[in-house]
């Protein structure tokens, strides 16, 4: 790392280096919203950045400034989120406070019975593959960005688009060149290069698509502009203040509990996204964070940041693994730069222009970086598994339940809308795989060899 977790960068490289973090979270933090309430409604894109900066910020406090990761829109509350804004802004408030007290639940609970049972139930042959899964999962999001130019294959505008899958490309190939080969002045901002050289690639085609008439080359979609003059829009809606003026008697109780279930569980489902996030974190950082600062303050930091969020933009915010990749691949841990990182997600939410300019990004640019940020999630993991002897057949079985259960989309329907699904799962069978295995001895003849 050029700068650890308590360094002072240079204001000049800090500025950049929060600028390089907020490029490569933007997207995915105003993209829940845009997914689950397009019309704005309740959700936006601006009260989404406010959201995940003051969350972010409630969760370096908790963790001391230890912990070097941003807090964004969760993508795995997408489905109680369509729940909650069935009752308004009075619902994502609650659930969001479900989802808090319990992440803070489980914090008491490390508190009090202490950190050896991860070590005992998450050695590094369950937490390895599990992490490479956060990465995995995330590979066909990617993937869509860069084939269809769109945050959603189904959608009526979305198309098969060869000259959205070269630039994609070509800009992920100017992020791992400058990543690697560039000067050394440069060399810790491959994600601003390669957005900048793709976004100006773009502009190149989306003039000539207009003058010739191609669609398939119009890979900016100037619309968003046209909102700009509405000044309307340069005003966020913020969660806590559509409550206040919201008929609480008109809100249907019956389904309050419908989402309180949705959240709750879901919190669950988070929390092993918690796990492998940090494990990943202090991988990378060569130190325990469940250690120091503590499990349970990055679990209180987390819960309280959510529900922080979710007052100000209505989505509970989680930690993003597009941050870890970009505080690995630009070697800054510096905590000042999460820091900035989210005041300037605040600021940029009031400057209406830049959201939108933002949300011109090209899907298929923005998926480049997603290559290099998932892909680098998903070796993280791998690399956990490089002291682990995967001939003994009790380690093999073990990560080959990890992986086939998650790759398999393997979920637990309980009835009544309680589905578990995605990483939780697949870290279930693997903890039940490893308890199971580590009893038993390995073959005489094996082990001899």
């Amino acid at each position: 790392m050029k700068y650890d977790v308590g360094d002072k960068p240079p204001f000049k490289e800090n500025l950049i280096c929060a600028l390089q973090q907020f490029l490569a979270i933007s997207a995915a933090t105003i993209l829940v919203p845009l997914i689950v309430d397009p019309t704005g409604e309740y959700l936006n894109m601006a009260s989404a950045l406010i959201g995940a900066g003051f969350g972010t910020i409630v969760y370096l406090l908790f963790t001391q400034f230890k912990s070097p990761v941003f807090l964004g829109s969760s993508f795995a509350f997408i489905g109680p989120l369509f729940m909650a804004i069935g009752c308004g802004f009075f619902g994502l408030i609650i659930g969001a406070l479900v989802a808090c007290l319990v992440y803070v639940l489980i914090a008491v609970i490390v508190l009090a019975g202490g950190i050896r049972w991860i070590n005992k139930y998450l050695p590094p042959i369950v937490i390895g593959p599990t992490v490479a899964l956060i990465g995995f999962f995330l590979a066909g999001t990617a993937m869509t960005y860069v084939m269809y130019n769109e945050y959603n294959a189904a959608l009526p505008t979305a198309s098969y688009n060869m000259f959205a899958i070269i630039l994609g490309l070509f800009a992920f190939m100017v992020i791992a060149y400058t990543s690697v080969r560039a000067r050394s002045s440069i060399r810790m901002y491959p994600f601003i290069v390669g957005i900048a050289v793709g976004y100006v690639a773009a502009l190149i085609l989306t003039g000539i698509g207009m003058a010739t008439g191609i669609q398939d080359l119009q890979l900016i979609d100037f619309s968003p502009f046209e909102k700009i003059g509405d000044f309307n829009n340069w005003i966020p809606q913020l969660t806590f203040v559509g409550l206040l003026g919201q008929d609480l008697s008109a809100v249907d109780m019956s389904k309050i509990v419908t989402i309180i279930v949705a959240y709750f569980v879901t919190a669950f489902v988070v929390f092993t996204e918690h796990l492998g996030d940090h494990k990943n974190i202090s991988s990378i950082l060569k130190r325990n964070l469940f250690a120091d600062p503590g499990l349970h303050r990055t679990l209180v930091g987390d819960g309280v940041g959510s529900f922080v969020g979710a007052i100000f933009g209505g989505v509970p915010n989680t930690t993003y693994g597009e941050s870890i990749g970009c505080v690995a691949l630009s070697k800054n841990a510096s905590t000042r730069t999460i820091l900035l990182t989210a005041f300037i997600c605040i600021v940029v939410a009031f400057i209406y222009p830049i959201v939108v300019f933002v949300e011109t990004l090209p899907w298929c640019v923005i998926g480049s970086t997603c290559i290099a940020l998932y892909g680098f999630i998903s070796v993280s993991g791998l690399r956990m598994l490089s002291g682990v002897e995967l001939m003994d057949p009790r380690n093999l079985y073990v990560v080959a339940a990890v992986f086939i259960c998650g790759l398999g989309g393997l979920y637990f329907d309980f009835g009544g809308g309680v589905v578990i699904d995605s990483l939780a799962p697949a870290l279930i069978v693997g903890i039940i795989t490893n308890i199971v295995m580590k009893n038993h001895l390995m073959n005489p003849e094996l082990e001899e060899a």
